[in-house]
């Protein structure tokens, strides 16, 4: 059984400080108080536009950083994803600008690892499995099931790596950490707004990781070429970027793709990214996004949150929109 719900397109921290309030089967967004939030609500000929005290002064002619707090404060409609009046009032949200969510982070990515540090845990089994379709067509996908599911210290991912492999770091409660491997034992890396060239093992910072290049199913460049691209961006950093964060960097390295690159796709239109996420074996649960971009912010999201919270959180989302829609009935 699968639910679908239209979902804002940024990335997003922690559960939220207060339960959302429901009204006529649509969940109503509150304001982070910390943080710049904006959304514009579409109803019918109206538009409206919110944002938190961070921002008022910031609605110029830029803004300076866009989130929302959980799944419970996405705006929904039936949460079997069918819409029985489709001239009926829909809210819709997009996320323009956001910051780098590794920059939120203090551990990893960096290029000073301590040597021997202590190796920070992490769960494969509070991994969140989830599928991502573009139209028809699944172009990521990770499972448990997979044979590259297992992590490894970065030490012994030295011997495993080849030039052109991506790898991601990962490690319970942080968001994952992407470089690409170049030789040599060194990665290059986008980190804290900058691209970075270190030792496999500092950029590790004591997490553990695995080679992640059968995630994305696009077409690959050569491994020359993937070195070759990742080599030259080295030294790139804050305006200069085109990435949002390290998966999007690299991802782009191996795949070449705009769709990986800030505004890479216009957000017009209907949302054609899909990202299935499992709760359980029987039941699944689909966000609707207008670029891979915005999917990738909350996928990562979900990563760092893992999957006893995400779930927990759409559970709490679904009965809450369920509750409403028996009320109407």
């Amino acid at each position: 059984m699968a639910s679908r719900v239209r979902s804002p397109h940024g990335h997003a921290r922690g559960p939220p400080s207060s339960p959302p309030a429901c009204r006529g089967g649509k969940l109503l967004r509150t304001v982070a108080r910390e943080r710049l939030c904006v959304f514009v609500v579409c109803c019918g000929r109206r538009q409206a536009q919110q944002v938190g005290p961070a921002g008022r002064s910031a609605m110029g002619n830029q803004v300076e950083k866009l989130t929302h707090l959980s799944y419970a404060e996405v705006p929904t409609a039936d949460p079997n994803g069918a819409d029985p009046d489709e001239d009926a009032p829909r809210i819709g949200v997009s996320y323009i600008f956001s910051t780098d969510d590794e920059e939120l982070e203090d551990g990893g990515g960096g290029t000073g690892g301590e040597p021997g540090q202590e190796e920070l845990q992490y769960n494969r089994h509070d991994e969140l499995e989830c599928a991502v379709y573009y139209r028809d067509e699944c172009v990521y996908e990770r499972s448990g099931r997979s044979a590259d599911a297992g992590t490894r210290s970065a030490e012994n991912l030295l011997s495993r790596c080849r030039p052109g492999d991506l790898v991601e770091f990962v490690a319970a409660g942080q968001y994952p950490h992407w470089v690409v491997y170049v030789g040599e034992l060194q990665v290059v890396h986008l980190h804290r707004a900058e691209v970075k060239r270190a030792f496999l093992t500092d950029a590790s910072q004591g997490r553990r990781g695995r080679i992640v290049n059968e995630l994305y199913r696009f077409r690959a460049q050569s491994p020359e070429a993937v070195v070759q691209l990742a080599l030259a961006q080295v030294g790139l950093k804050e305006r200069a970027l085109s990435w949002r964060n390290s998966e999007c960097f690299a991802a782009w390295c191996r795949f070449a793709r705009r769709e990986f690159k800030i505004g890479g796709e216009i957000r017009i239109g209907k949302q054609p990214y899909r990202m299935k996420v499992l709760l359980s074996e029987k039941r699944s649960h689909v966000l609707e996004f207008q670029s891979l971009e915005d999917l990738i912010m909350e996928k990562r999201r979900n990563d760092q949150l893992g999957r006893a919270a995400v779930v927990q959180e759409l559970e709490n989302h679904l009965n809450c929109a369920e509750e409403t829609r028996g009320d109407r009935e």
